[in-house]
């Protein structure tokens, strides 16, 4: 495979500061490095420009710095359509969760009918109207799917990027009561903590596959940190416990592999400022290793 690394440092869909130098230290846990010990090649193409808060007027409190946010969700679209053009697979570094904006915005111009296996502690589905905080990391599955404010739904002049039965959300367990009902009135399947543990974390991967690759789809993978628990991953920006476990994050990841659905990737939410010794970065890199094909035999 040919993999294009992509950074995207952006710190303003949130509001605890530091996940933008997230794209350094999963680069200096030796990402590229890994990746081509099991056969890849790698071109790392640096990092898209992205203002700092302190640059930014915020905006509306109820969708914060929302002008900066859908400037760099564009240009990310472009470069990942041409990526994805050039044959090469986007390997998408955060930066925060608002990033994905982009990323499939991006992958929706080449694969019209992408499905999306979003695994996270949160559902990320609120919309202006019912969101706590005015956090777009908060909001942009709900964006991608084509709810919430015009402005997040049709980046890029255009809308919705996925069609809601092939979204799946995987690993929630921190959902606020009016995202649970825009999450159950679009009907996207997520299978919570409480479902993993009930079926287990392969029969949560085999029917999340299936639901996402349903109409023979290509799958982009979006993975943020926080959906390990945080004994696992505890640089992160938002953690909540009861978390996936090492193994469980790794056999998920295995799965979306062995589909060989997958066509793009995206990582985030990992924050240097609160890790400890890079674990969290360095358990991102061994995560996208087995999403790409690494296997322990």
């Amino acid at each position: 495979m040919h993999i294009r690394v992509i950074g995207a440092p952006m710190d303003l869909g949130a509001d605890r500061r530091g996940v933008d130098i997230g794209t350094s230290a999963i680069r200096y846990a030796n990402l590229s490095d890994h990746l081509q010990r099991i056969g890849h090649t790698v071109r790392d193409y640096g990092n898209i420009a992205i203002p700092q808060p302190e640059s930014c007027p915020i905006g509306s409190p109820r969708l914060k710095y929302l002008d900066p946010i859908v400037h760099a969700a564009e240009e990310l679209a472009h470069l990942i359509t041409a990526t994805l053009q050039e044959n090469e697979f986007p390997l998408i570094l955060g930066g925060d969760h608002s990033i994905a904006l982009g990323s499939i915005s991006g992958v929706a111009r080449v694969h019209p009918n992408i499905g999306v296996i979003w695994v996270d502690a949160h559902g990320d589905f609120n919309t202006d109207t019912t969101t706590p905080s005015g956090n777009i990391h908060g909001m942009v599955l709900a964006a991608l799917a084509g709810v919430g404010d015009t402005r997040l739904t049709h980046v890029d002049s255009w809308g919705p990027k996925l069609r809601k039965d092939t979204i799946v959300v995987i690993g929630a367990r921190d959902l606020d009561i009016g995202e649970q009902a825009l999450l159950r009135d679009n009907q996207i399947h997520v299978f919570t903590m409480s479902d993993i543990d009930q079926l287990g974390i392969s029969e949560v991967m085999r029917r999340s596959i299936a639901v996402a690759s349903r109409h023979d789809n290509p799958i982009h993978l979006s993975l943020d940190m926080d959906a390990l628990d945080p004994r696992e991953a505890p640089g992160v920006g938002t953690p909540v416990r009861g978390g996936l476990s090492y193994r469980e994050a790794h056999l998920a990841m295995e799965m979306v592999s062995a589909s060989q659905r997958l066509v793009s990737m995206d990582v985030v939410e990992v924050n240097a400022i609160l890790d400890r010794e890079n674990a969290t970065a360095r358990l991102a890199v061994e995560l996208i290793l087995s999403a790409l094909g690494k296997r322990i035999w």
